[in-house]
Order: C-alpha cells, then structure tokens, then sequence
C-alpha cells in the first residue's frame, strides 16, 4: 500500500459525461466524482485517498453515511459513479475553515492526525502471521507510491523498466552472511522491525524453503562480495489472496507460488539496489514479469496496467497493474526516494470480494 497523506491539493474540475449533477475533480492523475458547482478550477480542497478510515462523524459532516467501505462503512475505496472511476474523497472538513489551504498545499501539510483519518490495516489470516522478534539485521522496504498521485515521477523519454504487479503477498528475505542467518519477514511485521520465527505453517518460510531461497542469496553474496542480501518477492497462489494465477491451494509437498520483485546488497556498508534480471543468474529464482523496457510514456504505463494476467502464463483473470522503476537506480525528489511507482488497474480496484492480505 501507499503511504497514508491526506493534503491540500489544487483542482482541475471536469465535466462529468454521463451525469448533469456531478463533475470530477482531478488531483494528480486521480479524478473524484463531487457534485456539480462545489468546486471550481484552481481552487484548493482536502484529497482523501484510497484505504483511508474515516471517523464517524467525518462520514456525517461529510454526507456519506452508509455510502463508504468496510463493516462500518468508513473507509475510502475505489468506486464507479455513473460510468466513471472515482478515487478518493475530494472535500472541505469544517475543521479546516480558517484554514489556507493554498499555503497548505505549498508546504505539503499532512491533515491526517487532526482530522483523525488513519490507514485501513487489512486483517492478517494465522498463515500470514505467527511469533515475531526483533531484526535490527532485517534489509529495509518501504511502499510503493501510486502514479497517479506523483505523476511527475519520471520524466517522458527516461529509461524505464515496467514488471507486472502481482497480487499477493510481499515477502521480506534477508540473509546475513556472518553466521549465514536468514530473516524472513511481511510489510506489516517489516515495517515494525520484526522478523518471523521459522513455522512451517507460515506461507512466507513456505515459500522461502520450497524454492530454495536462502542457497540463492548465499551465492549472490559471494558473487558480490556483500555482508547482507535483501530478495523480495510476492507470495501468491489459491488462498493467499482472490486472484491466484493458476496455483492451487497449498500442500505439505508444494510450496506457494513466489517471484522476486526487488533484490538489495549491503556492500562495504553501502546499500545497493539491484535489477533482479541482472543480480540473479537464470533460473536461480521465478521473477515477476517484465513487460517493458524503454523510454517512459504515461499513456503506455497505464495501457500496460490494465488487461490480462501474465503470471500464468494463460491469462486467467484481470492484471493488477504495473511497478515503474528508472532503468538506471536513482532517487527521486517527488517520491522522497528510490525512482519507484505504481500504476494500478481500475478493473482491479473495482472487483467485487477482493482481499488485500499483507
């Protein structure tokens, strides 16, 4: 997921095509239905964006009691209004009347913590789960921003590399070379500095161990000549999230389906990232599909992000999107990172029962 801002932003306000009484106010690349005459070209709102909770009296004051997400119909989520694709809330909280919003904007303020908006933490089914400890020694992942919000990441014509996205789980691996010790870790555990301890049970080991996880880093930290090894992959297959691609559900003999989508090295105690195509030798390990090399265009990023499925290889069901990274590592000052992003299918944020484990 992304991380969680809720910001000031200026408006470009859009006829609605197939409805009188609305319009869509566009942020960045994303576009909310609002009701006509709210709002005006140039003027300055709150965005809301997608899997943010909202407190009770927010979803009164803002008329959308019944109309949200979620077991208490309180969360923000992608929606089709009248034939159009509407991401997040666009709005003016009453909390905010003396604010300016324009300076708001300008300086980037975060409305989050005041407004009492936090971030949806999808439920964690017990295979997901289990004891954690503390990994100080644990390699370091962070989100992926969506496109849409940061559509100036990359500049048009650089050299890009886009790879499907894969529904799934992420699975955090580090080996450590002193002492050949292996971490295994999810986002969420991630995040917090945690490591799982070994089960079996645990899709994350599962699927370490059943496609030979550890041997792998072991030889690429010799061929580096590096003191720690970051390999992160997806988990996937029937049972651990909606769309499976073709793998079925797990046996004490098959391991869950995993490709790597992102491979680091510390060297010399510097962090480095690495282009799995180009760190892994062929075969070592399954990778995520890569669907274009070349020079950056927005409207292929996003023709690219909707369709079918590759990981299968028979297209099974609707693709999830696209990760945009810079062919050459590089960081970049409108993320406040790596030059990494996300591009995600409208079919797929519009699915009916689709889970978001993690």
């Amino acid at each position: 997921m992304s991380t969680l801002r809720v910001t000031a932003e200026e408006l470009t306000v859009h006829e609605h095509p197939n409805a009188d009484a609305l319009e869509l106010a566009q942020v960045g690349l994303y576009r909310a239905v609002v009701a006509k005459g709210a709002y005006r070209t140039g003027e300055f709102a709150l965005y809301v964006p997608e899997q943010a909770v909202l407190p009770a009296a927010l979803v009164d004051e803002l008329g959308l009691t019944g109309r949200l997400a979620g077991g208490n119909a309180d969360r923000v989520k992608a929606v089709r209004l009248r034939g159009e694709l509407s991401q997040g809330l666009v709005c003016r909280p009453r909390a905010l009347a003396d604010t300016d919003l324009a300076r708001a904007a300008e300086e980037g303020t975060d409305f989050a913590g005041l407004l009492g908006i936090t971030k949806w933490a999808p439920p964690v089914p017990a295979t997901m789960s289990g004891d954690a400890e503390p990994a100080p020694d644990l390699m370091p992942w962070t989100d992926i921003e969506n496109l849409r919000r940061h559509p100036q990441a990359f500049e048009p014509g650089e050299p890009v590399v886009l790879t499907e996205k894969v529904h799934g789980t992420a699975c955090l691996f580090t080996y450590v070379v002193e002492g050949g010790r292996c971490l295994v870790s999810s986002k969420g555990f991630g995040a917090k500095g945690l490591a799982l301890r070994e089960d079996e049970r645990n899709v994350y080991w599962r699927a370490v161990r059943g496609h030979g996880v550890p041997a792998v880093a072991a030889a690429l930290a010799a061929r580096l000549g590096a003191t720690r090894i970051g390999i992160f992959g997806e988990v996937y297959g029937a049972g651990v999230q909606d769309l499976a691609y073709g793998v079925g559900p797990r046996t004490a003999d098959t391991p869950p389906g995993y490709a790597v989508f992102d491979v680091s090295a510390e060297i010399d105690g510097q962090l480095c990232w690495l282009d799995p195509a180009e760190a892994l030798e062929p075969g070592e390990l399954p990778t995520v599909p890569r669907l274009y090399e070349g020079p950056y265009a927005l409207d292929r990023v996003l023709e690219l992000a909707s369709g079918r499925e590759t990981v299968s290889g028979r297209g099974l069901h609707l693709r999830e999107g696209v990760v945009i990274r810079a062919a050459a590592e590089r960081y970049s000052p409108v993320l406040g990172g790596r030059a990494v992003a996300k591009a995600v299918s409208p079919a797929y944020l519009t699915r009916r029962n689709g889970t978001e484990y993690e």
